[in-house]
């Protein structure tokens, strides 16, 4: 978890009006191995183990399974990686980009691929992925914890469901894009519901954009 993205982030129980303060109990180069983050209106404390964060709102019992999938590289990554990067027109940074479910796969590729963006991965399984430069891990629930019109763009599963692609566009900045990949029919129109306008939709792929 870098420490920049403290001023992103926003409480999962509390909502995208209140924001995180950090405890770090271990750093190497900005980045938090362990420690915490704390909610000043709820008091919850979300924890950051080995550079894995867990800003999922109570309970917390459970780690359910994910979309990731394990960290070998399968045939058909680096074209993935590739079509997801074209479809959010991000050149180059500064800024945050979200990339959740199986597209969080990508988050190294696309943290190497566009100069100054800092790359947020978001799935239970990346646990078990090693931590890169450029790129933080976490999973997150209910919603995606930041604050509203925060990020450059997102990448979405489709299969996590209609509430996760609404919270995709409620925290995508203007001109920032929303990719949908696995999109189940209806997916075009809760994106226009939220303000966004269509630029593609086909099979089960749609991106979206803030104007």
């Amino acid at each position: 978890m870098h420490l920049l993205l403290t001023d992103r982030l926003a409480c999962p129980r509390c909502g995208p009006d209140f924001g995180l303060i950090l405890l770090a109990e271990r750093m190497e180069d900005r980045r938090v191995l362990e420690g915490s983050f704390g909610c000043p209106n709820c008091r919850d404390a979300f924890p950051v183990t080995a550079g894995f964060g867990d800003l999922r709102a109570p309970p917390r019992r459970v780690v359910p399974e994910g979309l990731a999938g394990s960290p070998g590289a399968e045939p058909s990554d680096a074209a993935d990686a590739e079509r997801i990067l074209a479809l959010l027109g991000i050149a180059q940074g500064p800024g945050t980009l979200a990339l959740v479910g199986r597209p969080a796969r990508h988050a190294n590729a696309l943290a190497v691929a566009i100069e100054g963006i800092h790359v947020v991965a978001i799935d239970p399984d990346l646990d078990a992925w090693p931590g890169a430069s450029g790129v933080s891990r976490m999973m997150a629930a209910p919603g995606l914890p930041f604050f509203s019109r925060s990020l450059r763009g997102v990448a979405v599963d489709g299969r996590l469901g209609s509430d996760l692609v609404r919270e995709a566009a409620r925290v995508v900045a203007r001109l920032g894009r929303v990719v949908v990949v696995q999109a189940a029919d209806g997916v075009d129109a809760i994106l226009e519901e939220v303000g966004l306008e269509i630029l593609a939709s086909e099979a089960t792929t749609v991106v979206a954009a803030r104007g």
